[in-house]
């Protein structure tokens, strides 16, 4: 995602520092020096391996590798790719397969200590585990325990765990507790659209006054949002048969067309899971604010620099992420945000880049340290706080592009599933024009968008276009559902 001159530039520079500095003038490389060559070893990269040793050889002159290359991996201190994996396994949710590996890495290095950052991400995943266990036996008691011993568990960017714990304290008939535990998300989270749905489940066990109590804290939090909780308040109060005394009177939503052409049974709902498939929205920017040990850091001074612009540039992300492991300046979290980035980290990333958007690190950083905020923030979902970052940056024409691609193409799915028929051909018909084209999942919800707003003709014309294309059960259900 990083511009590649600039890259290829940062890439050069570090080089030619690292060619001229103390390191020049060791014999050898030390066990750090070769873990990038050990993982291309790994993975049995054989151009990135030959490259690897004539960077090495540049900056070690005299050293030369053994004839047998994988002597350097019996000789090696540590585990590099073997974290990335742990790493993938819990972002897959393969807890098994996470210990598994675990207990394998801890074998073949005896000495190793698994990092701080490694051992929380194991211990809050396999607390979920254990959550999600508890929530499927409908065991309240435990969960609620579960997440008192973990309470990272409660974060806004998992909001799911305390929908899901006040749903059980409900149905054990203790609506106090659901109503404390949706109170709690409303006066933390600050996702709009995430407070609406709590306020909404939070109905079944409010009073009036507990209900108008909600949705006030809501107002006070986020008052250019009233209006959208002002009506919230005046649905819900409404479908108990009351009115709302103190709220104005809200602007009208947007009903879609397709209300004059009721659904009829033959048209089928087409999933959107592969459409966009993000985890639910979570935290905003500004609630992510960059962890202690990062904010305090200065700007440089890392000397794993080198080896991780290095990592970066050749597209090794993951032996990146191993030597920018808690990282020691800003340039560096720089660098390895991009790496999280681009290994389906975007929590990670997301506080990496914001930690070095306003760190003073030059040139074009922090117009492109925003750039990566905006993209981790589409990553999770979470495109309106995506698009006001973009708004306030003046991005190059290239990432503004791609950014707003993005955003469209989430605005399309979220505005069809919520019922905004018209809306979702609006903003893919935008999407159309701006890539010169559509990707078929989204060709196919525009083309069910069509046939909720009763333009069956126009629904019958999208769906044989890609039916032409390629024949499938689907597009022949879509074509049965347009006649």
């Amino acid at each position: 995602m990083k511009p590649i001159l600039a890259l290829l530039a940062a890439t050069c520079v570090a080089a030619l520092i690292a060619g001229s500095g103390p390191a020049a003038a060791q014999s050898a490389p030390t066990a750090e020096d070769l873990r990038a060559l050990r993982f291309y070893i790994q993975q049995n990269e054989a151009t990135a391996i030959q490259a690897e040793i004539r960077r090495l050889q540049t900056q070690f002159v005299g050293w030369a590798p053994p004839s047998d290359l994988n002597d350097l991996l019996i000789a090696q201190s540590g585990p590099t790719s073997e974290i990335a994996d742990i790493y993938a396994r819990i972002a897959r949710g393969d807890i098994e397969g996470m210990r598994r590996t675990l207990q394998r890495t801890k074998a073949r290095y005896p000495g190793w200590q698994v990092p701080g950052d490694l051992a929380a991400a194991i211990e809050l995943a396999e607390a979920q585990e254990a959550f999600d266990r508890a929530i499927n036996t409908r065991d309240g008691v435990t969960a609620a325990k579960i997440g008192a011993q973990t309470p990272a568990l409660f974060r806004c960017d998992r909001i799911n765990n305390a929908w899901n714990l006040a749903a059980l304290h409900s149905a054990a008939g203790n609506p106090a507790r659901a109503l404390a535990t949706y109170r709690q998300v409303v006066t933390a989270c600050t996702v709009i659209p995430d407070l609406v749905s709590t306020i909404e489940k939070a109905e079944t066990v409010t009073s009036d006054a507990e209900l108008i109590g909600l949705i006030d804290i809501a107002k006070q939090r986020f008052p250019n949002h009233a209006a959208t909780f002002d009506a919230l308040g005046k649905r819900l109060l409404a479908g108990r048969g009351r009115g709302v005394a103190t709220a104005p009177a809200a602007a009208p939503r947007q009903t879609p067309t397709a209300a004059a052409a009721p659904r009829q049974a033959t048209i089928p709902t087409p999933s959107t899971t592969a459409v966009v498939a993000p985890p639910p929205p979570t935290t905003t920017a500004a609630v992510v604010p960059p962890p202690p040990a990062l904010a305090s850091l200065p700007r440089s001074g890392d000397g794993r620099l080198g080896q991780t612009r290095s990592a970066a540039a050749s597209g090794a992300f993951r032996d990146c992420l191993a030597r920018s492991a808690r990282p020691r300046s800003l340039d560096i979290a720089y660098e390895r945000a991009w790496c999280a980035y681009n290994l389906e980290r975007p929590l990670e990333s997301l506080a990496l880049f914001s930690a070095t958007a306003e760190a003073g690190l030059g040139g074009t950083v922090r117009r492109d340290a925003r750039f990566g905020m905006a993209l981790s923030l589409l990553k999770r979902n979470m495109t309106d706080d995506a698009a006001r970052i973009a708004a306030a940056t003046d991005l190059t024409d290239q990432q503004r592009r791609e950014v707003e691609v993005i955003i469209l193409d989430q605005r399309g799915v979220q505005a069809y599933e919520a019922g905004d028929f018209q809306g979702a051909v609006d903003y893919f018909n935008a999407l159309e024009e701006a890539q010169g084209g559509l990707r078929r999942d989204l060709a196919m919800l525009r083309g069910y968008a069509f046939l909720r707003l009763g333009e069956r003709e126009k629904a019958r014309a999208q769906f044989q276009q890609l039916h032409d294309v390629l024949a499938t059960a689907e597009t022949r259900t879509a074509l049965n559902a347009a006649q």
